[in-house]
């Protein structure tokens, strides 16, 4: 026994559809890399149909296009066996997302018109949209960690400016639909013709990242760069080993941007040096995104989102990406922490993780990397376990324990990346090495006895600023030097 299959795109949300003859199946699921769809199965006996939404609802959130990538078609018969699924579909356009299946793999794409794909498709909307004379428009473009997700500092940006200035149209750059974005915000698919449009005559751009493809500055727009982590490695210019092409397209990026956010004094010198940002504003405002961990919620929305009880202990485990590898760095089994520490263990990857990494999973592990936003974890969090991420800086805004885990320090200090200071002279936490050292570091419920005075000068170094008003200020700023109209 076999299964067709057709796309039906007549309603609001697409679906797989896949029929057969015979027995109902015990189940038909599309199984990916960051999302799974369980199928709803309809027949008597003589045939049955299989209908799976192109769309899926994650942490209690909205129900949204399926992410981009391959889904293994899975249907299990009647007597358990698997059911084939030899169908193929061609290249099938809906409004939300572009798909195609062969081989048993459902293949999902954006929704862009594969003419725009080619470079010079690309190259025919830049001069189309990017470069043609005319006025701007009072909107605001943002886009985080390359349009992965819509989180960060220039998140934050958008609630306080949607809060007094609602006039203004707010744009996000997003990978897919599958990407959520503030209520009331218009997602633009990146390589889109919206996208281009967009990008090209919004007054105001507020980024967290490199703005990367090209892009011609039109008379009057501004770029505001939030960056997205107070540095502890080495960065841009920083890097270890000279090469003249990364150090031009150092220079080349950051000629692109009008103002700098950063988090302290601290950062400032250091993002200031590193991008050879010398002459432009540094706003040194604190972290917008770091706001809501001075909230008075405690995380109790997130915590049921989640799935996690109010009195369940919370251990966040958010190490940084490897330049050397795709996926996340897997030297801790975080279904072995959670059994030995009693804990829910949230698994955080870096941004640079999402799209070729696979979700963890294990007892009481949830693998949270593509949660819309970080720092709605760090509220949950009742302990953080990270390496090297700028996360660190943050996660102390709230005066809560953390502890590192490097197991890879000595090479990823000196030959990886290097570091801007002496992470083991000052972390505000025990280092450890072994699962067993963090472990056991772990059993202290608060910040231990050891490193009180540590984490004291640490917040008085890097946190001052972050005092829950970061996206209030900054967002005075934008206003105040009119780079948008309220």
């Amino acid at each position: 026994m076999t299964a067709t299959a057709r796309i039906d795109d007549s309603g609001a949300t697409p679906a797989l559809v896949l029929s057969g003859s015979g027995a109902r199946p015990q189940a038909a699921v599309l199984d990916g890399r960051r999302a799974r769809v369980d199928g709803s199965l309809t027949g008597r006996g003589v045939t049955w149909t299989a209908r799976l939404p192109l769309a899926a609802s994650r942490w209690s959130g909205p129900l949204l296009p399926l992410p981009s990538g391959d889904y293994v078609v899975r249907v299990t018969g009647a007597d358990g066996e698997p059911v084939p699924v030899d169908a193929t579909i061609d290249e099938t356009m809906t409004p939300t997302l572009r798909v195609r299946l062969d081989d048993g793999v459902l293949h999902v794409a954006p929704p862009i018109d594969p003419a725009y794909e080619s470079g010079e498709g690309q190259a025919a909307l830049e001069r189309r949209y990017a470069t043609r004379p005319g006025g701007l428009e009072n909107a605001v473009f943002f886009e985080s960690f390359y349009g992965r997700n819509a989180s960060c500092n220039p998140r934050a940006i958008d609630r306080e400016l949607a809060r007094v200035a609602p006039g203004v149209t707010r744009y996000w750059s997003v990978v897919d639909l599958s990407v959520e974005v503030p209520d009331g915000a218009v997602p633009v698919v990146e390589g889109s013709p919206q996208w281009w449009r967009a990008r090209g005559e919004a007054r105001l751009l507020v980024v967290n990242d490199w703005l990367r493809r090209r892009y011609e500055r039109r008379p009057g727009q501004v770029v505001l760069q939030t960056w997205h982590g107070t540095p502890l490695k080495r960065l841009a210019l920083h890097r270890p080993g000279f090469d003249p092409r990364r150090a031009l397209a150092v220079l080349r990026e950051s000629r692109r941007w009008d103002v700098l956010l950063a988090q302290n004094p601290y950062g400032e010198r250091i993002m200031r040096k590193a991008y050879a940002f010398l002459r432009r504003p540094v706003w040194v405002e604190g972290y917008p995104r770091n706001d809501v961990l001075k909230g008075a919620d405690g995380g109790a929305a997130t915590r049921v989102a989640l799935g996690i009880g109010a009195d369940e202990r919370v251990v966040l485990y958010a190490p940084t990406w490897r330049d050397d590898r795709d996926e996340m760095i897997d030297d801790l089994d975080p279904a072995r922490l959670a059994a030995d520490t009693g804990a829910i263990v949230l698994v955080r990857g870096h941004s640079r993780t999402i799209l070729p990494g696979r979700d963890a999973h294990g007892a009481r592990v949830l693998d949270v990397t593509a949660y819309p936003d970080m720092s709605d974890l760090l509220v949950v969090a009742d302990a953080l376990v990270t390496d090297y991420s700028s996360v660190m800086f943050d996660f102390t805004a709230t005066g809560k324990p953390i502890f590192f885990f490097a197991p890879d320090l000595a090479h990823y200090r000196e030959q990886l990346r290097g570091f801007y200071f002496d992470l083991v002279a000052h972390a505000p936490g025990p280092l450890t090495t072994t699962q067993a050292e963090l472990t056991e570091a772990l059993a202290s419920d608060g910040i231990p006895a050891a490193y009180v005075d540590r984490y004291a000068d640490w917040r008085a170094r890097f946190n001052l600023r972050d005092d829950g008003r970061a996206a209030e200020r900054v967002v005075a700023r934008i206003l105040d030097q009119g780079f948008v109209d309220r």
